[in-house]
């Protein structure tokens, strides 16, 4: 989020935090999902998205518009996060929405980290994304932004039902809607990302041609962990192309120590 989008968010995600830290469980969750329902209604109508987003309006008139939609379908709590995010500024229709579908995944990774299952939903989220980019025709279908996003969500749904936690479920259906204006694949990762966040850890993915030890696994998280000031969730890929060595990515940084790499560049200055 830029500045502007960022401080309209402020207001509805403080009072997401106030409500997370008092509710239980079940309850944050329900609202969670909640959100994410008027999050995909302002997905599919474009007028009520601008109406909403219309600083022309006064934000008690916003508010009050959202109130009267919502009131008697949702949980108190639930309209009244929603009129705290519509009454902030928004630099347009598609930030609002981009905002709602932020306070409506932060709410389930709050449930989440309440019911002790974050690091799953986190390493769940991982490797459903790791199944799908080794899967072409199962890639395909979920990022074909032409099929019905309920057709791929029951796609998905068949898939996870019974297998993974609830919120990864919710999560992983979100990202078919493509959150945050990004692709498939790109809304899974950013949705593991913020799984790490509410964790207070960076997220470093690892590729390697053989699988490391748990030893391994241990030394390089907290070589990381020292370098970036923070704890790191590792996130391992297998991938015996590289020959040798490791890759790793920590957001916009790039270690590349395979063997892979080294023979590309020898071939590159042997044909100079």
């Amino acid at each position: 989020m830029d500045t502007t989008n960022r401080e309209a968010y402020g207001a509805a995600s403080d009072k997401l935090a106030e409500f997370s830290a008092s509710a239980d469980v079940a309850g944050i969750a329900t609202v969670a999902e909640e959100i994410l329902a008027v999050a995909g209604l302002l997905r599919r109508e474009p007028r009520l998205r601008r109406a909403l987003a219309d600083p022309a309006r006064p934000a008690g008139e916003r508010a009050e518009l959202i109130r009267s939609i919502l009131a008697g379908k949702v949980r108190a709590e639930t309209v009244d996060l929603l009129a705290a995010l519509v009454s902030g500024r928004w630099s347009g229709p598609g930030a609002l929405l981009d905002g709602a579908e932020r306070l409506g995944v932060d709410a389930l990774l709050s449930a989440a980290d309440r019911g002790g299952e974050l690091a799953d939903v986190e390493d769940e989220l991982f490797r459903f994304s790791q199944i799908v980019a080794g899967d072409p025709r199962l890639s395909g279908a979920l990022s074909d932004s032409t099929a019905p996003v309920a057709d791929r969500n029951e796609l998905i749904r068949d898939l996870l039902k019974g297998k993974v936690k609830p919120a990864t479920l919710s999560l992983a259906q979100l990202a078919t809607a493509g959150f945050g204006g990004r692709g498939f694949d790109t809304s899974l990762t950013r949705l593991v990302e913020l799984a790490a966040a509410k964790r207070d850890r960076s997220v470093a993915y690892v590729t390697t041609a053989v699988a490391l030890s748990d030893a391994e696994e241990q030394r390089l998280a907290a070589r990381l962990a020292e370098l970036y000031g923070r704890d790191v969730s590792l996130k391992v890929d297998v991938d015996p192309r590289i020959i040798g060595g490791v890759r790793v990515k920590v957001g916009s940084d790039l270690y590349d120590g395979t063997v892979a790499r080294r023979l590309a560049e020898a071939k590159t200055a042997l044909a100079k």
